[in-house]
């Protein structure tokens, strides 16, 4: 009996302290909906934020969010002339093991030229990265040690994006989900094991809409919150070959892969993988690859479509900027067994240009604006309807955990908000120091009673579990 005691106590040692703890072993959680389970934090940062635990530097230039796992920190990143992967340790940022993929890609445009934007997702003794060719690795967590690579360009005809390919691989079973965005494979899933080809998605039909021009070539823009206003400065300057030329730019071949990361969705009796691509918001279904329904409109007409996709209440919802705005959808089984998806609203009051949405008690959490700014907005999630929104929550980017909404706004501060249907509530801000002059577009993490926020080479880990 003392022995039972003592098993049964130890168990209950173990289940509670792995119930406290919540990793966050790929892009936007365990769920893929930038919200974590885990509880026990600060629910109001004292005057000048949460304490800083440790920083590292030198990790190189990138804006890939981190990811943990089983006590370590993975991410990306462009040191010299490779581009790499690195494993860090989580009790103060000790690298562990750095591995090279490939060749720095030389990507044309400026923004976000540092390095890769995407998170490595951990499934087990396994990761999965995409680099910013499009380069698909699969690495042991242990050591870094390659075990397959596939080329979305060689392999399937992708055409890079204008900021170069920018996903999160999706691993679901056995399966790891891409989006070439090639002519004839807009998504693929491949063996996780192996790296070969299970199935590919043909392309959706084109929207019926005008091609339309590039982004204005203009370094300032309005910040206002008009809709013409609103996310109409450039994305950056196309130089003198100007950014219609070549792969992947206005004028050349049009890629049909944009900068979102695939979710899954379980509705309509089916179960489906949900992408955001280029030219519209689709699904696929996940045993087949045969593409199920297409919603046009969250995308916007540049086919720079930054944000992942949300299933929340029986919606899916999507949204892009550049004088665009989201959209929702239900999923319906017809007559005939196929699925349609049936628009409930669209609205131009969340143009999200890469911060992510978040949906917490029937409202929709997210930036409206383009990239000349925005800010913090609160929308009803099922019909679309403005509840608020407030210029003292900037333009940025969402996680939450414990019922507190983290921003990090893309010129620099970092805000802890109460959701509230009714207005904005703040529990705390604070300035991180040291900031480079790059826009703040890696997205924070919450992990382990830990918020990671990264800018370039360096990462900051704070330390907001409450005492």
């Amino acid at each position: 009996m003392r022995n039972l005691a003592s098993f049964l106590l130890f168990f209950l040692t173990i289940s509670t302290a792995l119930a406290e703890s919540a990793d966050w072993p790929q892009w936007n959680g365990i769920h893929r909906d930038a919200v974590s389970a885990e509880t026990g934090l600060l629910q109001e940062w004292p005057e000048g934020g949460p304490p800083l635990a440790w920083k590292v530097t030198d990790l190189g230039g990138g804006d890939s969010a981190p990811s943990i796992a089983d006590g370590r920190i993975y991410g990306m990143s462009i040191r010299g002339d490779e581009e790499v992967v690195w494993a860090l340790s989580e009790n103060d940022g000790k690298e562990l093991w750095v591995t090279k993929l490939n060749p720095a890609y030389e990507q044309r445009m400026p923004q976000s030229k540092e390095g890769p934007g995407g998170t490595p997702t951990i499934d087990g003794d396994h990761m999965y990265v995409m680099g910013m060719a499009g380069n698909v690795t699969c690495l042991k967590v242990a050591d870094g040690k390659i075990v397959w690579q596939r080329d979305l360009q060689k392999d399937f005809g992708g055409i890079v994006p204008m900021w170069s390919f920018r996903e999160s691989p999706l691993v679901d079973g056995d399966k790891v989900i891409v989006t070439p965005g090639g002519k004839e494979a807009t998504l693929a899933a491949l063996d996780k094991h192996t790296g070969k080809t299970l199935w590919t998605t043909k392309p959706p039909a084109e929207p019926e809409q005008p091609e339309a021009a590039p982004p204005a070539d203009r370094e300032e823009g309005s910040r206002g919150e008009g809709s013409r206003g609103e996310g109409q400065r450039g994305e950056g300057r196309g130089g003198r070959r100007g950014p219609g030329r070549g792969p992947g730019g206005f004028g050349g071949p049009r890629p049909g892969a944009a900068y979102s990361s695939a979710i899954i969705v379980e509705d309509a009796g089916k179960k489906q993988y949900v992408q955001l691509t280029a030219k519209s918001l689709i699904g696929v279904d996940t045993e087949t690859g045969e593409l199920l329904w297409q919603y046009d409109r969250p995308a916007n007409r540049m086919g720079i479509n930054c944000t992942t996709p949300v299933f929340k209440d029986g919606l899916v919802f999507a949204a892009s900027a550049y004088g665009n705005g989201g959209g929702a959808v239900k999923l319906k089984k017809a007559d005939g067994g196929q699925i349609e998806a049936e628009e409930v609203y669209f609205t131009s009051n969340m143009q999200n240009h890469h911060g992510g949405l978040i949906v917490v008690d029937g409202c929709l959490y997210g930036a409206n604006g383009g990239n000349g700014g925005g800010f913090l907005s609160c929308l009803d999630f099922q019909t679309g309807e403005v509840l608020w929104r407030d210029r003292k929550a900037p333009k940025g980017s969402l996680a939450m955990a414990d019922g507190r909404l983290y921003l990090r706004s893309e010129e620099g501060p970092i805000l802890l908000i109460e959701p509230n249907k009714e207005k904005f509530v703040e529990k705390g801000r604070f300035d991180q120091p040291d900031r480079t002059s790059k826009p703040a577009w890696a997205h924070p993490v919450i992990a382990n009673g830990k918020l990671y926020i990264r800018d370039q080479d360096t990462l900051y880990c704070y330390d907001v579990k409450a005492k």
